[in-house]
């Protein structure tokens, strides 16, 4: 079965951090695009942060640049996303996903998990 799958959800205070965990399975990672998505209710699905395969280009949404960062361990078939400085907006579905194309548009990814929430709140 070809699946990715998160973890790393929960609630953080204002200004905290949180780290969310990817793992894919039935399908290798080594040659994908791999990003983060975010939905908050009543809003459209948004990019939040891709990285190439090779790990030499970065794109962020201006909103989480400096504060969120995206890895990936091709050993390990995994991703991560490091949030830090988190703020009340931010707050939302979060959803991995792997494409061949490096790419911010949601319908390009073939992959996707299936969400995990993040609540920022005091």
């Amino acid at each position: 079965q070809l699946q990715l799958v998160e973890s790393g959800g929960g609630v953080v205070q204002p200004g905290g951090s949180l780290r969310l965990s990817c793992a894919a399975s039935g399908f290798t990672l080594d040659y994908a695009a791999i990003a983060w998505f975010r939905q908050a209710p009543g809003k459209e699905r948004e990019f939040v942060i891709a990285i190439t395969w090779n790990g030499a280009i970065t794109d962020y949404a201006d909103s989480v640049k400096g504060r969120f960062t995206i890895s990936r361990d091709n050993a390990k078939n995994t991703m991560s996303l490091q949030m830090n400085s988190l703020k009340p907006e931010d707050t939302a579905v979060y959803y991995c996903a792997a494409a061949i194309k490096f790419t911010r548009v949601p319908g390009a990814y073939e992959y996707w998990g299936q969400g995990t929430q993040v609540t920022v709140s005091s």
